[in-house]
């Protein structure tokens, strides 16, 4: 069988995808990852197989962890002899892909299932839960957060679905002089060498905002819905609190949960971590921009 394998490298870290079957739709299923390919790559620290003939692992050989909601669909989770296994489902409940993984997801192989739409969004889900998993090993972190970048610094705004955090990067684009839209979804956050930087991925929501681009983390904000405009900084426990929500992990394995905290506290102990109480109008946009901004 011809098979054929694509390279890219997301928050400088690389990730390999190889095709068993390239002619059936292969890049089709993946367009928000093209500003992230290059041409070659000496060993990846992630490899998924995309094979469609990939089947289960034996009932026997596998225990039910959990299912959750991602809010686009159900995905359930088994635990197996080699580590994971995912069956991840549309919001219409049908099966996408079937994801297996190793313990530390360096190592990944998917079947995807149905129409094109339904195989892309089970191979962009496998991959954003693939690199969270593995990536946390080395000090990163994929966040549901909308990032706004001024100069050299990314401010990326936190908040539950709905709440406001895309209307306040619009407000700082509109109305702060220099700024551009990097991710409005899922950035990653990435110490290296002690320093956090922020990163775009592949991943960005309904926002088709897919830049391979890097700036020093300037703060992370909160959003919360006030009738007045004003921002607090958080104390560190607090700024802990408020920041770990928004960080993909699994709470029932450990040692990844470990790594995520132990990332957490670090941003926490070298970035601003603060709450907006705003409308969502250009006064928010400009009391933010003034209390968390980094001067350059």
């Amino acid at each position: 069988m011809e098979r054929q394998t694509h390279h890219y490298k997301i928050a400088e870290l690389g990730l390999d995808i190889t095709f068993c079957d390239p002619h059936n739709q292969a890049l089709q299923l993946i367009p928000s990852f093209e500003p992230f390919r290059i041409t070659e790559q000496d060993t990846p620290f992630i490899t998924l197989t995309v094979d469609d003939q990939l089947r289960p692992v034996e009932k026997e050989l596998r225990s039910r962890i959990r299912d959750f909601d991602t809010g686009n669909g159900v995905t359930i989770v088994d635990e197996t002899p080699e580590g994971y296994q995912f069956i991840i489902r549309d919001i219409r409940g049908y099966d996408c892909c079937l994801l297996r993984a190793n313990h530390d997801f360096t190592q990944c192989q998917c079947a995807l299932n149905g129409r094109l739409d339904m195989r892309r969004f089970g191979l962009n889900n496998a991959l954003m839960m693939t690199y969270s998993f593995a990536s946390c090993r080395r000090q990163t972190l994929l966040i549901h957060a909308s990032l706004v970048r001024k100069g050299d610094y990314g401010y990326a705004f936190i908040a539950k679905s709905g709440t406001g955090k895309s209307t306040q990067v619009s407000m700082w684009l509109r109305y702060i002089e220099g700024c551009d839209l990097m991710n409005d979804d899922n950035p990653v956050v990435r110490i290296i060498d002690g320093q956090p930087y922020i990163f775009g991925s592949p991943w960005s929501g309904k926002t088709p905002c897919y830049r391979n681009v890097k700036a020093k983390l300037g703060a992370v904000t909160r959003i919360d819905r006030a009738p007045e405009n004003s921002v607090d900084k958080l104390a560190p426990i607090e700024a802990f609190a408020s920041f770990l929500p928004s960080c993909s992990s699994m709470k029932w394995d450990k040692e990844i949960f470990n790594y995520v905290c132990d990332t957490v506290t670090r941003v926490v102990e070298t970035t601003g971590i603060y709450i907006l109480h705003c409308r969502p109008d250009r006064e928010a946009a400009e009391v933010c921009h003034a209390a968390i901004a980094i001067k350059e």
